[in-house]
């Protein structure tokens, strides 16, 4: 059976829009996860204990999840107000240009406490402006999908993890093989934040050259915007904000296990080579993109909640696997492991984009939206590096993967708090 790509062609420059910017996001955290697992610790924590660095280094990591929700209220507020383009190329401004200044910032060595001080604050800078990301990419491409398609419109911004990732993993990787150890710790880990700055323009350009979705437009028309849409969110839709945040704690929890904290548990801790362990990893990142492609088609034939409910079941099992399959030594076996977590984030990510702008009214949707899945990754990113290497340090590596069991349990009740909403929620 053949696949229509018609509706893609038509809307190429909007699902273009919200697949770029999707990628410029990701591959802005993950430069600063990969560097935070890899030379943080040491160049801007100092400690006599290097398990307490690469501790410090993730909080500075964790950091940025606590200011998404705040992004999350503000972007969302003017997304819901004045519009989804112009919201949108605010908060890729304001991604960019933090991400870009961590390029410049001096080392401890050279500046003392000033020098993690400024890190955190560009740290809190990108998380600020990645609140208001990804709601807005979400609704560019499901505000503007024809009917029986919001699934796979939906998907198209999720599959700019993948993209970020390879863009951040393939740099560190071509960076790792030319330099040593001691060129990248000294300034080889500047570049990946330089490059970001081209990402970003790119992004802007694809931007600047869209319109306002039909929905908010229709909006619009029919009556004046909310005056106050996160008073009104928790007002009188508390529920589905809860569901949808605790829904996507899965996704968060198993990416930035299988990325940042398994690089930086299985070079630091558990001694594998970075560059193979990195070329593991972005083989792994594909069947992440096959799962949203996969999770993205099913939805629209079934039901993007059926299909979360599927996936979060496999993340219950795959946190029993995880541990023992990074911890054994095999490099089939390691990617194996990461390879089966990432499709299955493909499976509670990509029905994202449909199910929880499918939560919430067109007028405060970008609030929503944003709200859920930035306080979700609270629970599932932020958290999840630091308890999985405590899960570590406390009964070795193969209790790390407890947490993925926890948080796909987490997902699967938030599942359940709306699952008798009616037949809306269930074209999602």
């Amino acid at each position: 059976m053949a696949v229509d790509l018609a509706p893609y062609r038509k809307n190429r420059r909007i699902l273009t829009a919200s697949l770029v910017g999707t990628a410029v996001e990701f591959y802005d955290f993950y430069i600063y996860g990969t560097a935070a697992a890899l030379v943080f610790g040491p160049l801007f924590f100092p400690s006599e204990s290097p398990s307490a660095q690469l501790m410090l280094s993730f909080m500075s990591f964790g950091l940025a999840f606590f200011a998404r929700p705040v992004g999350a209220i503000v972007f969302g507020h003017y997304g819901d107000r004045i519009g989804r383009k112009s919201t949108l190329v605010a908060s890729l401004m304001l991604m960019g240009i933090s991400t870009l200044l961590i390029a410049f910032l001096p080392t401890y060595a050279m500046v003392g406490w000033v020098a993690p001080l400024l890190l955190c604050l560009l740290r809190f800078g990108q998380g600020f402006g990645l609140g208001g990301e990804w709601g807005g990419a979400a609704l560019l491409a499901v505000e503007n999908a024809p009917p029986g398609w919001r699934a796979r419109f939906g998907m198209v911004p999720q599959l700019g993890a993948p993209v970020g990732f390879i863009a951040a993993n393939g740099l560190f990787l071509l960076l790792g093989l030319g330099l040593s150890d001691a060129e990248f710790a000294a300034w080889g880990w500047r570049i990946p934040f330089l490059f970001s700055a081209v990402l970003v323009g790119l992004g802007l350009w694809v931007r600047l050259k869209i319109g306002e979705t039909p929905d908010f437009a229709a909006a619009l028309e029919a009556d004046k915007p909310v005056s106050v849409p996160i008073g009104v969110l928790l007002k009188r839709h508390l529920l589905p904000t809860l569901a949808g945040t605790f829904a996507v704690v899965a996704c968060f929890a198993i990416f930035y296990l299988a990325t940042s904290f398994a690089l930086a548990h299985g070079t630091a801790i558990l001694g594998y080579p970075k560059e193979q362990f990195l070329l593991i990893q972005l083989g792994a990142i594909l069947f992440m993109a096959a799962g949203i492609v996969f999770a993205g088609y099913w939805s629209d034939a079934a039901s993007a909640q059926k299909v979360l409910a599927w996936g979060c079941g496999a993340t219950i099992l795959v946190g029993f696997l995880f541990g023992p399959a990074l911890a054994s030594a095999s490099w089939p076996l390691i990617f194996a492991g990461l390879a089966i977590s990432l499709f299955v984030m493909g499976l509670v990510y990509g029905p994202l984009g449909a199910w929880l702008t499918g939560l919430f009214p067109v007028e405060l949707r970008y609030t929503g939206a944003s709200v859920t899945f930035n306080a979700g990754g609270i629970l599932g990113g932020a958290a999840a590096p630091i308890i999985a290497q405590a899960l570590g340090d406390w009964r070795g590596t193969g209790a790390v993967g407890l947490y993925l069991a926890l948080a796909g349990v987490v997902s699967f009740a938030g599942l359940l708090m709306v699952r008798a909403r009616g037949p809306a929620l269930a074209d999602n």
